[in-house]
């Protein structure tokens, strides 16, 4: 049998907060468990975004918590030939299309499952070129996708109804999430993706994609609870919540802010 891997994916978007310790305490939980290589990704997809500084502070961070890696891949702004290369098997199939649609007016067509914004293929049948300046989609075809989540048991997701086709490059010519990270995730051999609870409705869609593009088996799929700032609202970068660096600043020790991370995802701090 193949060794696991599972892999801790940050975006250098902003500073690390406790919900990104939550999530490094369950993908290095996961490793140790299970035998299990943990690969770091940095998932900077979004140049506009992205900031190095936000990278260096991350890796300050990491390391500083005692989250150290077996191995490092490819930042995803270096992947784009290989997401090319994939996606144009997918072309040659015509299962991508150019999209002209701003998110605007996607918004105004109401939503899908479980809320979110659902394209409704304004631009499927247009025939537009796959060029800058377009957005690029892949058809999601009505069917359900069923896994077991590693933690929450079986799962059942129909893409077309939740999210209508996913876009996999977006008009400033940004791969997206959904794109990269499957693509990552079965060319970097990733077997187990370990995150929270905000990404279970990707998970649907992410299996299609890995099984148009040609992964034999998807990965398995762990999503654990989240840290909330609310009933309705989890921690955000963009808002500096809880903030890695500002606990430091304040005298935090790594094992307070690891035991307060455990605590308030509802997770038990290791014994022994």
């Amino acid at each position: 049998m193949s060794a696991r891997v599972t892999r801790f994916a940050p975006a250098p978007t902003g500073y690390l907060h406790l919900g990104h310790v939550l999530n490094a305490i369950c993908v290095w939980r996961f490793a140790r468990s299970h035998g299990a290589r943990v690969r770091l990704r940095i998932e900077d997809h979004d140049a506009q975004r992205c900031r190095p500084e936000y990278e260096r502070a991350l890796r300050e961070d990491l390391d500083w918590l005692g989250f150290v890696p077996d191995d490092e891949v490819p930042r995803q702004s270096e992947r784009g030939p290989a997401y090319r290369e994939v996606l144009e098997g997918l072309v040659q199939r015509g299962l991508v299309y150019g999209c002209a649609c701003s998110r605007q007016e996607v918004a105004s067509a109401g939503t899908g499952d479980d809320g979110e914004l659902r394209y409704p293929g304004t631009c499927r049948d247009r025939g537009l070129p796959l060029e800058s300046g377009l957005g690029w989609r892949v058809r999601m075809t009505p069917g359900v996708e069923t896994f077991i989540d590693g933690w929450r048991g079986p799962q059942a997701q129909d893409p077309g109804a939740q999210c209508g086709d996913v876009l996999v490059r977006d008009r400033l010519g940004n791969w997206t999430y959904q794109w990269a990270a499957t693509i990552d995730d079965w060319l970097q051999g990733v077997t187990d993706v370990i995150r929270g609870t905000d990404l279970l409705s990707s998970t649907g869609r992410q299996i299609r994609l890995a099984r148009l593009a040609g992964r034999p088996e998807p990965a398995t799929f762990w999503h654990h609870a989240l840290i909330m700032k609310s009933p309705a609202q989890k921690l955000s970068k963009s808002d500096g919540d809880t903030g890695v660096r500002d606990l430091r600043a304040a005298g935090w020790t790594r094992n307070g802010v690891i035991a307060e991370a455990l605590r308030r995802g509802g997770l038990a701090a290791p014994t022994g």
